[in-house]
């Protein structure tokens, strides 16, 4: 999913993009602290101090259980434990995992940065994140396997930009339609993909595998948050012109 919001010619158009031209220190600080982090760290298999073969996966689980989040030692309650909700968004388990959720991230997070603010959002983003697998380790008390990645916690930025901006246009590629790249509005796009996961997440077998739970968790934090937050859709200005400016919708 790529994102292209607006139509030229379009006042609500014209404000978003302003406000994708302003930095987001923040969504591209974590894009590029995840990359970091995972590139040194053993999933990547990138560094040869980890050694190969069976070597390797013994570091890589190790190194999960260090910092991913385990469910039936969460509540034990133990501070090392009891910090991994936080540690884990910033692990990932392969190439593709850390790809897809940086994707993401990259498309949706910069537009919210910019809505809620540098501080906020980085608040907003380790909270809900936080939330979203603490709330998948309830359901699944007595697992052992470890949970890892930011998943919920980019959901939760989804959720929020579905309430903030359900009007931006989103670039969408469908794999059921041979990936041929359509645009639609995020009321359309967000919704679906959310159907999606609630529909995976009812054929998911007991236990961690793809954290379809808490990508619906961290969505419902994000939405609530926004709708909590700041009400109706606000009257978004667009940064360069304080006067001109559109609602979202």
């Amino acid at each position: 999913m790529l994102g292209n919001w607006g139509a030229p010619g379009n006042r609500t158009a014209r404000t978003v993009r302003a406000i994708r031209s302003h930095p987001a220190p923040v969504t591209y600080g974590l894009i590029a602290l995840c990359c970091a982090l995972f590139v040194i760290g053993p999933a990547s298999g990138l560094s040869p101090s980890y050694g190969t073969g069976d070597e390797l996966l013994s570091a890589q689980r190790a190194y999960f259980e260090r910092w991913g989040v385990v469910p039936v030692e969460l509540f034990q309650g133990t501070p090392r434990a009891l910090g991994t909700p936080a540690t884990a968004l910033f692990v990932h388990g392969s190439w593709l995992h850390l790809l897809g959720n940086m994707l993401f991230l990259y498309v949706f997070g910069a537009m919210a940065e910019e809505r809620m603010g540098h501080v906020e959002f980085a608040l907003f983003y380790l909270g809900c994140g936080y939330l979203a697998l603490l709330g998948y380790a309830g359901a699944h008390a007595d697992s052992a396997q470890t949970l890892v990645g930011a998943s919920g916690a980019i959901s939760a930025v989804l959720g929020a930009f579905l309430y903030l901006f359900p009007k931006a246009r989103v670039t969408s590629l469908f794999p059921f339609l041979f990936f041929l790249p359509l645009r639609f509005p995020a009321w359309v796009v967000l919704p679906f993909w959310v159907s999606l996961q609630w529909l995976a997440a009812g054929r998911a077998s007991q236990g961690p595998g793809v954290a379809y739970l808490a990508h619906l968790l961290g969505f419902s934090a994000g939405f609530l948050y926004a709708w909590v937050r700041y009400g109706r859709p606000a009257r978004v200005k667009s940064p360069a012109t304080a006067t001109e400016g559109e609602n979202q919708p």
